[in-house]
């Protein structure tokens, strides 16, 4: 539409641009935009290049809280919106949010963020989230609009008094209708395959998940645990144990989960992380397989309980359980009905085209 309009996206991970957000790329270009990407160096990169867009890579130290590193990284994207000039900034993820943030206030450029999750430091009371809070404060101070993928995130900043009246909730980061389509459900003679797709760390839920394997391998030999993502946390030596003692397999970070996801019976993320949405969730349901999740905001929304899935406490080993249990006794129509229901569901409230129509009206 006008090709002398520039977009800066910044994000702290290529893959999740391009596992998640690809298509608002796509959709920029098509309409003329010329679009500058940056995130640390990673498999991907070359992938946005091809498509078009400009990569300058920036080091982004995802968890860590260092002044030092964070400094550098707020002069790094003020550098870059010096030498550049975008008419707008896209942020992701907090570091992006806050410190691109600040870099566009500075420069004075139309700045659009998205809350993909609270992250620990907001979720949990004490310093680390008076200074995080603070930071939003003063970077959306001037930012156009703040997309919010569900409603407690976006009542946590309604309480904080942060960019109030620039606020607008979306559905995640949506899923792609196309990219995960429905799959058929396994043949019922075969063992049950059950997934867990995520950073393998505490929050995401892996303790409960190791657990409640143990139990229910001990209880019934036809089933089969894998576990899908990189060790975010000390867990190697745990899972190859495990692995060792025929309780899962762990087949560590895949790039494309759809094979898995082909076998599968049943996806389960027993998460108590503070989720914006769960991507995991919505191409799980999108392909027609079942979830088995918490009570966790950012996981709740994407299932029906009983319909689509199941809901359970959050840390409820024995819930977790005995809802794993329910399912495999279900008859296999029941379970085959779930997973048309988790995908009945996702095309009407998570198809990602409403994700990247809300940028691109707010970007026109």
């Amino acid at each position: 539409m006008n090709n002398s309009k520039k977009v800066l996206i910044i994000c702290n991970m290529d893959i999740v641009l391009y596992n998640f957000r690809k298509e608002i790329v796509h959709r920029l270009l098509k309409e003329g935009y010329e679009v500058y990407v940056t995130f640390p160096k990673g498999d991907w990169a070359e992938y946005f290049e091809k498509l078009g867009c400009k990569y300058i890579e920036t080091t982004v130290d995802r968890r860590g809280m260092n002044p030092l590193k964070d400094f550098k990284l707020l002069k790094s994207y003020n550098r870059i919106m010096k030498e550049i000039k975008p008419d707008y900034v896209l942020t992701f993820t907090i570091k992006p949010n806050i410190y691109g943030g600040l870099a566009a206030k500075h420069n004075n450029i139309q700045y659009i963020a998205n809350i993909t999750g609270l992250g620990s430091a907001l979720e949990n009371n004490g310093f680390a989230q008076k200074l995080t809070v603070m930071l939003y404060k003063i970077a959306f101070k001037k930012l156009k609009r703040v997309f919010f993928q569900n409603e407690e995130n976006m009542q946590f900043f309604v309480n904080k008094k942060i960019a109030i009246g620039k606020h607008r909730l979306i559905p995640g980061s949506g899923v792609n209708l196309e990219e995960f389509k429905i799959m058929p459900y396994p043949v019922q003679d075969k063992p049950l395959e059950f997934l867990f797709i995520g950073r393998v760390m505490k929050e995401k839920g892996i303790d409960q998940y190791i657990e409640m394997a143990k139990r229910i391998k001990q209880k019934y030999s036809n089933v089969i645990f894998h576990i899908l993502g990189f060790c975010e946390e000390e867990y190697q030596d745990t899972l190859k144990k495990l692995q060792e003692d025929g309780v899962l397999i762990y087949h560590g970070m895949q790039k494309d989960i759809r094979p898995f996801m082909l076998n599968s019976c049943c996806t389960i993320h027993p998460s108590y992380y503070p989720e914006g949405m769960s991507n995991v969730l919505l191409e799980s349901a999108a392909s027609g397989r079942p979830v088995i999740t918490t009570n966790r905001s950012g996981c709740r929304e994407t299932v029906d309980d009983g319909i689509s899935g199941y809901i359970v406490p959050i840390k409820d080993i024995d819930a977790l359980t005995s809802k794993v249990e329910q399912f495999i006794n279900l008859p296999y129509e029941e379970k085959v009905k779930m997973g048309q229901a988790g995908r009945r569901k996702v095309e009407k409230e998570f198809d990602r085209n409403i994700v990247v129509d809300a940028y691109m009206e707010e970007i026109n």
